[in-house]
């Protein structure tokens, strides 16, 4: 008989200000696949037929060994010695995550590609379990953490040990290479280790919603990764630290304390040294307060940008009117939307 299911994961904003590479937020923009399996059709490659709807339908490959969902679902299917998808597979794609503008697109299709995995092959994973999956992928855990667990959480990596270090195929590299699992992994790659990251979830302070300003130009992660120091001094650690001490509690107290919150979100690791990437970005982070914009709790730059992402509790509509305009005067042009925290994460639906 057929069978139909949805998988939704929503996309999330890493780093908050001063969380460099640490914590992550979920937020109310949803990566859905709409899968159905009927063996009744045949003859598609990898038994598995890709439709696509949304941000990046023009580009995205639609070959289940190319696209990064289904190379994702195809390497955890090896890893159990499922060589293919059941005939056949068809995922249909519906992606409303802008790409490239550091609203964790490439984490939540690696996210929805492991849980797509683990219904189609009825595995039967647990969510602990299914991040060392997408930690094998994607080595930064902030956006996938954030992605499959819901809410605002904090993350690391452990420290492999030396057995683990040897194998090639860890970490396989920022995004899956080709052929998927990595250059060694053969025709059956090696399962991940147990507990590659560690997270846990913050509380969140139910008055606070995200204004996402979001420029109409791509940022890869690579370039913005690129722009940043390779050693820092201790004084701007120390400023980081202490800002992101006292931000993870703040963000939980009901009524927020704006003034509290806008200085922990001040970062001097990342940020500073993005300003060249993105036109007027010091600017635009310093062009509301509380005080001049009262709602306002924070502003912070999206993961590797170029979005940019304001906490606030109301006055949404002129809190974006003042960022829109100071991103106008550069000449690039933004859309915006007022998010919510997904507070369950990556979720699955029969039907």
């Amino acid at each position: 008989m057929p069978r139909s299911f949805t998988i939704k994961v929503p996309c999330s904003s890493a780093n908050i200000g001063p969380g460099f590479d640490v914590v992550g937020l979920a937020l109310s923009i949803w990566l859905e696949l709409r899968v159905k399996v009927d063996d009744s059709l045949s003859g598609v490659p990898q038994n598995c037929e890709i439709s696509y709807e949304g941000e990046g339908a023009k580009d995205l490959p639609r070959v289940a060994d190319s696209n990064l969902i289904t190379r994702t679902a195809l390497y955890v299917l090896k890893c159990h010695d499922i060589r293919s998808f059941p005939a056949t597979t068809l995922v249909h794609i519906v992606n409303p995550i802008p790409l490239g503008r550091g609203l964790g697109s490439s984490g939540a299709a690696v996210v929805a590609g492991v849980m797509l995995a683990n219904a189609i092959g009825q595995l039967g994973l647990s969510k602990d379990r299914m991040m060392d999956y997408c930690l094998m992928i994607e080595r930064h855990p902030d956006n996938v953490t954030a992605a499959m667990m819901g809410g605002f959480v904090g993350s690391y990596l452990r420290e492999l040990d030396a057995v683990d270090m040897e194998r090639k195929e860890i970490p396989l590299s920022e995004v899956l290479p080709e052929p998927a699992g990595g250059v060694d992994t053969g025709l059956k790659p090696p399962e991940p280790p147990n507990g590659i990251g560690h997270y846990i979830k913050f509380g969140w302070a139910k008055e606070v919603k995200a204004i996402a300003i979001i420029p109409n130009f791509e940022l890869s992660t690579a370039n913005s990764r690129s722009v940043l120091p390779k050693m820092y001094s201790a004084k701007d650690m120390i400023f980081n630290l202490q800002r992101l001490a006292v931000l993870t509690t703040a963000l939980t107290r009901s009524p927020p304390d704006a003034d509290l919150i806008y200085q922990a979100m001040q970062d001097k690791v990342h940020q500073p040294y993005r300003k060249t990437l993105i036109p007027g970005l010091t600017e635009i982070l310093l062009s509301v307060t509380p005080k001049s914009h009262p709602g306002l709790l924070g502003i912070c730059l999206s993961g590797a940008g170029p979005t940019i992402l304001a906490l606030a509790t109301h006055n949404f509509e002129t809190i974006a009117s003042e960022i829109l305009a100071r991103f106008s005067k550069e000449g690039v042009e933004c859309a915006w939307k007022v998010l919510e925290p997904a507070y369950n994460g990556a979720e699955h639906i029969e039907e």
